[in-house]
């Protein structure tokens, strides 16, 4: 059976139609649909941070995390997202920048958008600090910085538990990670919706369900990761 290959002139459309404007927002909502299900999933994990079992949940969720192939293949993939997001986005900007040098003398955007659509650069500037600050206090660390051991009957695994309560023992890391969350909120609460319209999926039958549900998410999911570092810090001060 012969293989269909593909032409230099189909490679060319769809090397075009990912450079254009549409296919820079086909990328952003995918890649952004992608790590709302990654937020979600990361939670889970961190909330065992909660338990108040002195990490042993959390640690040995870390570890399995930390050496399964299937996981640490997906966690290369989220990477390589997260860095097609932040690209993406800040090309957009630049894009719609050029396209309105000029502020119009009577515009009141405001009026037609909301805040949170308007100032999508710096809720993702806020985002993006807090990554690089997120990363180097714990991923950095568990990955090439000393780690203490707990052991649990025969098992001994790294005390990530440890580091985090040490971390977030600190009031302007848990200021930080509250302001980033509320920057999340907000990014969350245009964007959800916004993936959903750049792919077609809204409709006037269930556009309402979309837009209730990326309300609710974008105040539960980041509320609840704002949870973690404060609840740790107040247990720190006992």
């Amino acid at each position: 059976m012969a293989t269909e290959t593909l032409s230099p002139k189909k490679v060319n459309w769809f090397v075009a139609m990912m450079s254009s404007s549409l296919g820079r927002k086909l990328i952003m909502a995918l890649t952004g649909l992608f790590l709302i299900l990654f937020l979600v999933v990361h939670l889970i994990g961190n909330l065992q941070l909660l338990k108040g079992d002195n990490g042993e949940a959390f640690n040995k969720y870390a570890e399995f995390m930390g050496h399964n192939p299937l996981i640490q293949t997906i966690s290369i993939g989220n990477f390589f997202f997260i860095f097609l997001h932040i690209v993406y986005a800040l090309v957009l900007t630049l894009q719609n920048t050029k396209a309105r040098p000029q502020a119009y003398a009577y515009s009141r955007p405001e009026k037609s958008s909301a805040w949170s659509s308007r100032n999508m650069g710096i809720l993702g500037t806020i985002i993006l600090i807090f990554l690089v600050v997120h990363l180097q206090n714990f991923w950095f660390q568990a990955k090439f910085g000393f780690t203490p051991e707990a052991t649990y009957g025969t098992q001994k695994v790294k005390d990530l538990y440890q580091i985090t309560a040490t971390a977030f023992s600190q009031l302007w890391l848990v200021v930080l990670y509250l302001i980033a969350m509320i920057g999340l909120a907000f990014h969350l609460s245009h964007g959800f919706q916004s993936a959903f319209q750049t792919l077609g999926l809204n409709h006037i039958k269930y556009n309402g369900l979309i837009k209730t549900i990326g309300l609710l998410f974008s105040i539960l999911v980041p509320a609840a990761y704002a949870a973690i570092p404060l609840l740790m810090y107040l247990k720190s001060l006992n």
